[in-house]
């Protein structure tokens, strides 16, 4: 049974089990609500939630280990010298994956019977054929044993779908009996279920917190065996970026560092204070009228793709960089330059800027504005020294998000700086971030036993890093400033 329909299976039962204990529960109290130690909806969405959270747990539970299970059992087909020679078992168990869902189809379409996809190695030569002949083609390295290894990881996968979904679905129809039979009149349902949404706002936030932990721990994995083979000391302090797969690479991280610093640099001094002021505009001095009309027109920016950027830096900005600026004061004669991707990711950062430092200066109160005016300050004596001080822990916060937001970009600085890891002050001449370098080593035909492929881990770690420590410092900013103001 396909995942969809086992979910949608599980939240019927659920709706069922909804209707049926809240009938349950006014039947027991002859009709008469007020008698009921809870409202009825209570009692319906208790047999609802006994119902469906316990076997979607297991649903999803099921979902995470099947493969793992799967996967240690379909590698023991495979002899070790066919794992030597392909140098990487993920290599092998895509090949595994992909036959098997050749086989699947040539299965469904009738052009294998199953008693042909069982003897995989005496009709290696004949499957190959007929997988061929629906578009199913497999590589020279595809040999018997790949065949027989995806035949055991069709019939183990097939098994424990089958599993999954009595599993899932008994396990929904015991949790629906169980709470349909505890309601009655005096059971305390709303208790129960709060306490159940208590624990599934908490299981919440303990998943998005593990997933947090996850992604750092995978970054710190990887990272730990790239300084195995490649020295740490030259990573950090290296100031050359010459990565090949043949061996010999350096692989410093400064280059790509100032390139990373100096495009955020130039587009913050971009769209922090054209955001800032059109923020204190509109939240201050603009009519109604005109904020209706201006306000939609910056959040347009927002929802432009960053592509659209690209593209707009490729043939616009750069260009009219190259020819006007860098042409004519001797600083190079390329249109893909730092300045080119600040300005245009610069642009792309207003309206972060701009909306959040709005919805911050409304927040301030009115009092502190009408205390200033009482006081004979002027409207801007009051945004100067009132206004911005106060949503000034707001105001860091934006910054912050604009900061994280261009240091993260990509596809601006692919098609708008270019791809040369140089360290250079001249802001005409084409660079590169750290990002644009994981999306390289990461692209393509990789070795993920090689430094060049796992050096992308430790420019990811590198970043997050940045983000932390920038984070650390908004803080230490924002609680100065409240102390002063609180």
């Amino acid at each position: 049974m396909p995942l969809i329909w086992i979910i949608l299976a599980v939240l019927a039962l659920g709706a069922a089990g909804y209707v049926l204990g809240r009938k349950r529960a006014v039947s027991s109290a002859g009709g008469d609500i007020r008698i009921l130690h809870s409202l009825p909806n209570y009692y319906g969405m208790n047999v609802f939630l006994t119902a469906v959270v316990p076997a979607l747990l297991v649903l999803v539970v099921w979902l995470l280990v099947q493969p793992a299970v799967i996967q240690r059992q379909v590698t023991q087909l495979i002899p070790d010298n066919d794992i030597m020679e392909s140098g990487e078992l993920s290599l092998i168990m895509s090949d595994v994956r992909r036959v098997a869902d050749g086989l699947d189809r040539a299965l469904e379409q009738g052009a294998l019977s199953r008693e042909e996809a069982r003897m995989i190695r005496s009709e290696f030569t004949n499957i190959r054929e007929t997988l061929a002949s629906i578009g199913v083609a497999l590589g020279d390295d595809v040999n018997a044993d790949v065949l027989a290894a995806a035949q055991r990881y069709r019939t183990l996968q097939t098994t424990g779908n089958t599993l999954m979904t009595a599993a899932v679905l008994i396990l929904a129809a015991l949790g629906l009996g169980y709470a349909y039979s505890r309601t009655h009149k005096d059971f305390r349902a709303r208790n129960t279920v709060e306490r159940a949404v208590l624990s599934i706002l908490i299981l919440a936030s303990t998943i998005a917190i593990l997933t947090t932990v996850g992604i750092v721990l995978s970054m710190v994995l990887e990272t730990r065996d790239f300084f195995h083979l490649y020295p740490a000391r030259e990573f950090f302090f290296g100031t050359e970026w010459i990565p090949s797969f043949e061996g010999g690479s350096h692989l410093g991280l400064l280059p790509l560092l100032w390139g990373t610093l100096y495009i955020t640099f130039i587009a913050l001094l971009v769209a922090v204070p054209v955001g800032l002021f059109s923020a204190i505009y509109l939240a201050e001095y603009a009519g109604r009228r005109m904020r209706g009309i201006a306000k939609p027109m910056i959040e347009v920016l927002a929802g432009i793709p960053t592509i659209v950027y690209g593209l707009f830096a490729l043939i616009t900005v750069g260009p009219m960089l190259r020819d006007y600026f860098a042409e004519p004061l001797g600083f190079g004669t390329s249109s893909s330059s730092v300045m080119t991707a600040g300005i245009v990711m610069g642009i792309m950062l207003i309206p972060f800027v701009s909306s959040l430092s709005d919805d911050i200066i409304n927040a301030v109160p009115q009092s502190l504005r009408d205390g200033s005016y009482g006081l004979g300050a002027t409207q801007s004596e009051t945004v100067k020294q009132v206004i911005l001080p106060a949503a000034l822990p707001g105001i860091v916060g934006a910054i912050l998000l604009a900061a994280s937001r261009a240091i993260g970009e990509t596809m601006i600085v692919v098609m708008g700086a270019g791809a040369a890891a140089t360290l250079s002050l001249n802001p005409f001449e084409a660079m590169t971030t750290v990002t644009v370098k994981i999306v390289g080593q990461l692209t393509g035909d990789t070795d993920f036993s090689s430094p060049e492929a796992l050096v992308a881990f430790a420019l990811g770690l590198t970043l997050f890093a940045i983000t932390l420590g920038l984070n650390i410092l908004a803080l230490f900013i924002v609680r100065k400033y409240r102390e002063q103001y609180e």
